[in-house]
């Protein structure tokens, strides 16, 4: 089932315009909404997920009109926030099995069944007893999604679900969610150019309330490809070079700053091609390269 949003805007009481005309066509699998820390991605996975009603604009999941039937998507939504919170005295089992039955499933011995199928597939079957106090970051993003997916939800927001995880747990919550993307319309918001890269066959860029960029991840990386180069930066000569070229971003290999500089042709002698990532489309259009740009 698609999920189409169309010209959602919304601007909050304290004046600030956290979605400005976003329209998305979301279709089954991973799809990532990436961008910076304050763009709007938490206010528009609130207002897919029914928690807040926008300004302007229409969003539709299938057959259902999301704004005029809210709890008509609830029932097929998982839903998992940036912050979540449980209580940490109770253990892994129990919770999860509480929230089965707050999906429909009343009789204590299927809604266990149901919830030991998920701690088995989030491999979380070991702390079934473990206090949700007790658990590791990756360990409690996994049950979050556990949770998410009580209910055999059909679209699943999560938000924001590897921030704050070291490396090992980060990918094994991938291939958690990369099982998990199929068949399923997934949507994965997050600042991390990283989970996009692994996860996601369609993205959306949104930047200050505004979708900026969409497509397929290695359609945008190809854009830019002999088009990127990499120039070292002597002590005080960054200025001097944001002046001259385009730099995209600037970063450190070895100690020693680095600027990525989108050119036609080599910038200067100092400067050498450079294989684009994602992260290099993902600068390209957001911070310092947009305002270039703009």
């Amino acid at each position: 089932m698609h999920l189409a949003v169309a010209e959602v805007s919304k601007r909050y009481p304290s004046g600030i315009l956290a979605l400005d005309g976003v329209s998305l066509d979301v279709a089954p699998g991973m799809f990532g909404l990436l961008g910076p820390n304050g763009a709007g991605k938490s206010t528009l996975m609130r207002v897919i997920a029914t928690l807040l009603r926008p300004d302007a604009g229409s969003v539709r999941f299938g057959d259902v009109d999301v704004l005029a039937d809210p709890m008509a998507m609830r029932a097929t939504l998982g839903y998992l926030p940036q912050e979540f919170g449980l209580y940490p005295n109770i253990p892994v089992g129990e919770t999860l099995e509480h929230f089965v039955a707050l999906k429909g499933y009343p009789h204590p011995a299927r809604r266990r069944d149901v919830a030991d199928a998920l701690l088995q597939r989030t491999n979380l079957t070991e702390q079934r007893n473990t206090l949700v106090g007790s658990l590791s970051g990756g360990m409690r993003q996994r049950l979050g999604v556990a949770i998410a997916l009580a209910g055999r939800p059909r679209l699943l927001i999560l938000d924001e679900p590897t921030a704050g995880l070291d490396p090992a747990e980060r990918h094994r919550l991938y291939d958690l969610l990369a099982e998990v993307g199929d068949g399923v319309t997934v949507i994965l918001s997050t600042h991390i150019v990283e989970d996009v890269r692994e996860l996601c066959t369609a993205l959306a860029l949104i930047d200050r309330g505004r979708v900026v960029l969409r497509g397929d991840p290695e359609a945008l990386v190809r854009e830019l490809r002999g088009r990127l180069w990499r120039r070292p930066l002597e002590p005080g000569e960054a200025d001097s070079v944001r002046a001259r070229h385009r730099v995209i971003s600037t970063r450190r290999v070895a100690g020693r700053p680095v600027a990525h500089i989108v050119a036609d042709h080599p910038p200067d002698a100092a400067s050498t091609l450079l294989e684009p990532t994602l992260e290099d489309a993902y600068f390209l259009r957001v911070g310092a390269g947009a305002d270039r740009e703009r």
